[in-house]
């Protein structure tokens, strides 16, 4: 490569990336969404803790999720450890990533055509192209990004085995592809695109165009056998892919979605990508299945069979057509929806690769004798700069629906029909900011939609819970459990909403079957401990507690409890660490703060009694209680008794059996004016 051919490289490689963070700048102050971040970090404990021996075994051996993706969750825990839940930082990341692809499909692409140009021109469409905005603004995909770069990073260490054969790039290539699986499997379609890279641009293939007349012609069997353990990995692939999403509960059954109407969705989804790729308009993040009239199956096999018959025709005069009409087909298989995971017809994200292919069509459609002659290459440079700007600016557009929730489905409910899923998240957004009565409202919308949705009647169950009624959210509950028994989150819900309604034992059984399902779930581990404590089950429930904080070792409020159980069991230095720790994670955590400082209280000074850290500790809490708490008042009074002031001891004292007998807590009354007779005599409360 000569000085000038390097330095346009570079001064290339600069546009697309300055491109890039022009386009998706704002992404640094979008929040995360609550469709699938919550699931992959906002609310995984495993992501959260960061790179830890115990996360790394769940990252290859969890089969929670639709995929077999232990690389992705390992930069994911790297992430959080660097940047925790910075939101913004988790974005960046994704850009980054994007920006190396783009700039690793120019090289590829130039290194293969020398045609440096027309590479620009798709490599600048893949970066900045409106259907690409979902792989890039949704922190989930970082999937896409990671197995992408490894995605190009084969096919370079591919072309370089072609260019010298060697044992070590072809170990090298096929370590590359692992690593992609180990991202995201849609990247299992590599040795497919690699054998059309053969035909064309390496022109390695009987059939390739002579006037490529660069690689030896080999046989179409010699290059099978070539990609052999490509393509084992791919069926390794697919067999652990099938084996997740079953285990997931994500396969949609035939008796569901039969497969005449799977075939149907699939043709008229590859048009309709199509038709997004040149006209990207109402875009959205997810399209709800629908049934296709004949027509419109009718319509898109022809124009399948068509642009398929025309790519056919006279393929040594055009290869590149056929390559990258077949790199689009081709690619797309593996989510076309044949085998159907999730309830989307089509997604946008599943365009990232695949689309290569028909930029690579668009590319190469250019006349070669445009580059001859300047009127021609200028007309050529400013339709497309006039294409990019545009593509740019729409994607800048797009970015913009994905800075919260509440923007990424009010914009899909806009542009789709019947999009029960966008009404389920916008109720959620609109949870969370404390709008009730109007997520009770799009949840309703959605089971208007779809009535047997589980996950909508699960979220309903909630905004009901949070408005008081109670009933009303057990019988939506129990409904989800109906149309998806194995449905965790709806278990441990009912369990909560029948402690309020006052049926402990049956909440024990939810909970317990809560955790049959997701076993490493912290929070269904301690409501399940407090359950139990009620039924008078302290054992069990110590059992359980201790299994929260093992595994989420913050969980300030476990400790707490654990360290209740412990004083119970008689075990109090044990007690006293475990409130110790509450405080660690949550220094203005009242209870804690109580129940540390009633022990330090009452035990004497050779058990490890400390009235004076006691009453510094009382007096907070009572501080931060507005002195209108008796059970807290009570604590600060045995501090101070123990501490030698019974004077004060005695006046803290009888406030808080005014504030108890103003509250009709007899017992409490009983129990303070024991002490208080205490107290008096110059005695403290041991």
């Amino acid at each position: 490569m000569t000085k000038l051919s390097l330095r346009r490289n570079v001064l290339i490689c600069l546009c697309l990336a300055v491109a890039i963070a022009a386009v998706y700048a704002p992404v640094r102050h979008f929040q995360f969404t609550n469709y699938d971040d919550d699931a992959y970090i906002t609310g995984n404990s495993h992501v959260q803790a960061g790179l830890t021996f115990e996360g790394v075994a769940w990252a290859f051996t969890n089969l929670s999720y639709d995929h077999w993706m232990p690389l992705t969750w390992l930069i994911r825990m790297f992430e959080c450890q660097v940047f925790g839940l910075n939101a913004g930082a988790h974005h960046l990341i994704n850009v980054a990533l994007h920006t190396v692809n783009t700039l690793l499909l120019f090289v590829v692409l130039t290194k293969m055509t020398v045609a440096p140009w027309r590479s620009a021109f798709v490599a600048a469409l893949f970066a900045l192209h409106p259907l690409h905005v979902e792989s890039v603004a949704w922190v989930t995909e970082l999937k896409d990004m990671l197995s992408a770069c490894f995605w190009m990073l084969a096919i370079w260490t591919y072309i370089r085995y072609v260019e010298q054969p060697g044992r070590a790039r072809y170990i090298l290539t096929l370590g590359l592809y692992t690593l992609g699986l180990m991202a995201k499997p849609m990247v299992m379609t590599l040795p497919f695109v690699l054998l059309l890279l053969d035909y064309w641009p390496l022109g390695r293939t009987r059939w390739a165009d002579p006037s490529l007349g660069k690689r030896a012609s080999l046989s179409l069997s010699r290059l099978l056998r070539e990609k052999l353990p490509f393509f084992a990995l791919t069926i390794v692939s697919c067999g652990l892919t099938l084996l997740q999403q079953r285990y997931a509960g994500a396969v949609t059954s035939l008796e569901r979605l039969p497969i005449a109407d799977r075939v149907a969705n699939a043709v008229v989804s590859y048009v309709r990508y199509l038709g997004d790729t040149f006209c990207p308009s109402g875009l959205a993040v997810f399209y709800p299945q629908q049934r296709w009239p004949w027509a419109t199956i009718v319509g898109a096999t022809a124009i399948l069979v068509a642009v398929s018959g025309w790519v056919i025709w006279r393929p040594r005069r055009k290869p590149h057509q056929l390559v990258g009409w077949l790199w689009y087909l081709g690619t797309l298989v593996p989510v076309i929806g044949l085998v159907q995971s999730g309830g989307q017809s089509m997604a946008d994200r599943y365009t990232y690769l695949p689309l290569i292919g028909v930029f690579i069509m668009a590319a190469w459609a250019i006349p070669s004798s445009v580059f001859e002659r300047r009127i021609p290459q200028l007309i050529a440079a400013a339709g497309s700069a006039a294409l990019l700007g545009v593509c740019a600016l729409l994607s800048r557009v797009q970015v913009g629906y994905w800075k919260d929730s509440g923007s990424l489905f009010r914009h899909a409910l806009q542009v789709t029909d019947g999009n029960y899923l966008a009404h389920l998240n916008l109720g959620n957004a609109l949870l969370d900011n404390g709008k009730v009565q109007d997520a009770i409202e799009q949840f309703n919308l959605a089971l208007r939609i779809s009535p047997d949705y589980a996950k909508a009647h699960n979220a309903l169950g909630i905004a009901l819970a949070q408005a008081g009624r109670t009933s009303e959210a057990i019988e939506h509950f129990e409904l989800a459990l109906r149309f998806k028994p194995d449905f965790a989150e709806a278990h441990y819900n009912l369990g909560h909403a029948l402690i309020l309604a006052g049926n402990v034992r049956e909440a024990v059984t939810h909970f317990e079957q809560e955790l049959r399902i997701t076993p490493d779930d912290a929070e269904a581990h301690y409501n399940l401990g407090n359950a139990l404590v009620a039924l008078g089950r302290l054992p069990e429930a110590t059992t359980h507690w201790e299994q929260a904080v093992r595994l989420r070792p913050d969980f300030a409020e476990a400790h707490n409890n654990l360290g209740l159980a412990l004083k119970q069991a008689g075990d109090v230095q044990s007690a006293v660490r475990e409130y110790e720790q509450a405080l660690r994670i949550k220094p203005d955590y009242v209870e804690a703060q109580n129940n540390l400082a009633w022990l330090l209280a009452v035990l004497p000074p050779a058990a490890g009694g400390d009235p004076i850290q006691a009453v510094s500790l009382a007096q907070q809490v009572c501080e931060r209680t507005g002195n209108h708490a008796p059970a807290y008042l009570d604590t600060l009074a045995v501090a101070y008794a123990a501490a030698g002031r019974f004077d004060i001891a005695v006046v803290t004292a009888q406030k808080a059996i005014e504030l108890a007998r103003a509250d009709g807590q007899t017992q409490l009354v009983n129990e303070i004016q024991a002490r208080l007779e205490m107290y008096r005599d110059s005695r403290p409360y041991r």
